[in-house]
C-alpha cells in the first residue's frame, strides 16, 4: 500500500507553517500567562479531504482524498448513558486507582442529544476528577493484587472492546473553553514499550491534544515505553525534536464550535488532518499492531503535585461553569482496496 504524499508534497504542506505572513497563515493569541505568541491558522493548511456521508442523519465524515474507505466501527452516542460494549472508564495508573480519574458514580460523563460530553468534577473532598475512556486497555491499567498469592500479581484482565491496525481514525469534536484541564483523542496498543521495536511492540499515538484553551499542539507518537528508552516525534516536526515547540507549530482552533480530527494510519507512516486539511507526514516509527482508542480529558494539575483536594482557582472556575469536552463521533475507516 503507497502513501499517496510524497515527501516532496509533505515538505510544501509543511512549509506552509514557517510562512509568518501573519494575515494569511498565523494568528497571534494571548495565552493564560499573558503572552501573546503565533499560533498557526488552520486554513492555512492544504485541503486534503472529501465530505463523506457515511452515517445516516449524521455529520459527514472528512476522509483523505486518493483511497476509497469502508466504516468498520463507530459511536455516534445516540442512546442516553455511554455504550459499556464500546467504551471503559481508565481509573488506574500502574496498578493503582488514580484519584483524578473519574469513576462511572462521579457523573462525569453524560451522553444526551447525540452528543458526549466530558465533564470536570469537584467532589466534596475538594477533588477535582475527570473521564478518560478507552476501547482497551494496557498494563497500567490493571489493577494489582494487594496479597497475592501466586506466581501472577495480576487479577482477570478485562477482553478488549476495539483494537484495529491501520486505517482512518476519526473523531468530531467541541474542545473546552476554560483554562486547568485537557482534552485528547488518541490512541495506544496493549503491549506498549514491551519490546524495542515499535513496529512489534506499538506505539502512542496522540491525534489531538488540546493543553490550553483554543490551542491544539502538535500531534505526539511516543514509542518504547516511557522511560530511558523513550523517543518520540511529531507532525508536524522532525524525528527527536524537542517536545517545547514554543507554539510556533501547534494551531488556533475556535472553542465555539466543532472541529474534525483524523489519523491516516499506513504500513508507510502516519498522515494528520484537521477539518480536512493536512497537517503533516512522519514515518520515523510505524506501528504495526492493533491499538485501542481513548477520548480522554484530565486536570492538569496532579503532575505539580497541586491535585491534593486543596483550592485549585483555575479548576474551580472550570467545574462551576460546567466546562465540557464534547464529542458528536467516533469513526474508524478500513481503507478500502479499490478494485
Amino acid at each position: 500500500m503507497k502513501s499517496s504524499y510524497t515527501f516532496a508534497a509533505v515538505a510544501a504542506a509543511v512549509a506552509v507553517f514557517s510562512a509568518h505572513a501573519e494575515d494569511e497563515t498565523m494568528k497571534v493569541v494571548e495565552t493564560a500567562g499573558g503572552t501573546a505568541r503565533d499560533l498557526v491558522k488552520i486554513e492555512s493548511l492544504p485541503v486534503a479531504c472529501r465530505e463523506a456521508r457515511t452515517v445516516e442523519g449524521r455529520e459527514a465524515s472528512l476522509l483523505p482524498e486518493g483511497k476509497q474507505f469502508k466504516l468498520v466501527w463507530n459511536d455516534e452516542f445516540d442512546g442516553t448513558a455511554l455504550d459499556a460494549a464500546k467504551w471503559s472508564y481508565r481509573t488506574n495508573f500502574w496498578g493503582r486507582r488514580a484519584h483524578w480519574f473519574a469513576t462511572p458514580e462521579d457523573g462525569a460523563v453524560e451522553v444526551k442529544d447525540g452528543l458526549l460530553r466530558l465533564k470536570l468534577v469537584k467532589k466534596p473532598d475538594g477533588q477535582f476528577v475527570s473521564p478518560q475512556l478507552q476501547t482497551g486497555e494496557l498494563v497500567w491499567d490493571i489493577p494489582h493484587l494487594s496479597n497475592p498469592t501466586g506466581f501472577w500479581p495480576l487479577p482477570k484482565r478485562e477482553r478488549p472492546k476495539f483494537l484495529h491496525r491501520y486505517g482512518y481514525y476519526e473523531c468530531r469534536c467541541r474542545l473546552q473553553k476554560m483554562q486547568g484541564w485537557w482534552s485528547a483523542f488518541w490512541m495506544q496498543t496493549e503491549s506498549q514499550g514491551v519490546t524495542l521495536d515499535p513496529g512489534v511492540s506499538g506505539i502512542e499515538q496522540d491525534i489531538m491534544e488540546s493543553f490550553d484553551p483554543g490551542e491544539v499542539i502538535v500531534a505526539s507518537f511516543h514509542t518504547n515505553g516511557y522511560g530511558a528508552d523513550y523517543k518520540g516525534f511529531h507532525i508536524p516536526a522532525a524525528y527527536d525534536e524537542p517536545p517545547k515547540f514554543e507554539g510556533k507549530l501547534n494551531l488556533a482552533v475556535d472553542t465555539e464550535n466543532f472541529h474534525t480530527f483524523g489519523l491516516l494510519w499506513e504500513p508507510e507512516g502516519y498522515s494528520i488532518y484537521i477539518d480536512g486539511r493536512l497537517r503533516g507526514f512522519n514515518n520515523a516509527a510505524v506501528s504495526h499492531v492493533p491499538e485501542f482508542i481513548l477520548v480522554s480529558t484530565e486536570a492538569k494539575w496532579y503532575r505539580k503535585n497541586r491535585m491534593t483536594g486543596e483550592g485549585v482557582p483555575e479548576l474551580d472556575a472550570a467545574a462551576r461553569a460546567g466546562d465540557d469536552f464534547v464529542v458528536d463521533f467516533v469513526r474508524v475507516y478500513d481503507i478500502a482496496d479499490p478494485n
